[in-house]
């Protein structure tokens, strides 16, 4: 059985072609050491299918290294069957499930039911703009809460059934739509003690804008993104560091005594606070202090 993976370990996910020149230098961790999760896209980024199975796995056959941790992503539950034939294919970390819907969950679900890997279920059609069916997905996938790294959504894809589209100094918050679609989102799967991750920043010479959104997202509860270029690494793996204020509140809250006490002038609940605080130190243990 493998270890668990929680969902902090991810950081940034960067997102690279299965057909791409520098797939094994990025994938064995030596082109951009401080990487520490990978996706093998098969899906959006790839024309020639025959190529990308054929380069996965040539990869496979020698991927031992666990740093970064790596994810494929299939085209559809199709393309999933074929890639778990693969051989070698036990040596990746997981999946995410891209548009899962669901007319696709059972296919996805019954693939991977008794299969050793975590996933991630993209959620990116029309359920997103509809509660009830939010809510139908989250029955479907809380049997397999064990397996579930976090919840994923299309941004772009919510974007674009909207007819919108963001500038780089624009929050996918700052919206009167795409605030509500996200926080039914948030509010059924968070509720459910699922983790989601943010929304891909597309603008990748944008340091201050990237900055601006992972801020944001981490206001609401966020973490991790798929990230779709290599100069993102750093800036993000330096926003998850903990402040050493936030640490010691939080190591404060975790090991009280009392139930109801003072910290920093505000009064603090053991019992509501301590899994944010566990949160908190669990960044703290991966990313460190700054």
């Amino acid at each position: 059985m493998k270890k668990k993976i929680d969902y902090t370990q991810l950081a940034g996910t960067l997102f690279i072609p299965a057909t791409h020149k520098d797939l094994d230098a990025v994938i064995l961790g030596m082109k951009y050491p401080n990487l520490k999760s990978v996706l093998i896209d098969l899906e959006d980024s790839v024309d020639d299918v025959e190529l990308s199975m054929k380069n996965l796995q040539q990869l496979l056959n020698y991927l031992e290294k666990k740093i970064p941790l790596v994810f494929i992503r299939p085209r559809d539950a199709t393309s999933l069957k074929n890639i778990l034939d693969l051989k070698h294919i036990q040596r990746v970390d997981g999946f995410i499930l891209p548009k899962f819907t669901l007319s696709n969950a059972d296919a996805y679900l019954t693939l991977l039911k008794d299969k050793d890997f975590s996933f991630m279920p993209s959620i990116e059609g029309s359920e997103l703009f509809d509660p009830s069916k939010l809510i139908e997905l989250k029955d479907i996938l809380l049997p397999y809460k064990e397996k579930i790294i976090l919840i994923r959504y299309g941004l772009e894809d919510m974007l674009r059934q909207l007819g919108m589209r963001r500038r780089c100094d624009e929050s996918i918050f700052d919206f009167a739509s795409t605030s509500v679609v996200l926080g039914n989102l948030i509010a059924t799967f968070k509720g459910a003690g699922f983790a989601i991750s943010g929304g891909v920043y597309p603008y990748f010479r944008d340091d201050a804008g990237f900055i601006k959104d992972v801020k944001k997202e981490m206001r609401e509860g966020l973490f991790s993104k798929t990230i779709i270029h290599p100069n993102q690494i750093t800036v993000l793996n330096e926003l998850y560091k903990v402040s050493e204020r936030e640490f010691d509140e939080a190591l404060a809250i975790c090991f009280a005594s009392d139930a109801v006490f003072g910290v920093d002038g505000k009064m603090v609940e053991k019992t509501t606070m301590t899994p944010h605080s566990l949160e908190v130190i669990k960044r703290a243990l991966v990313y460190g202090l700054r």
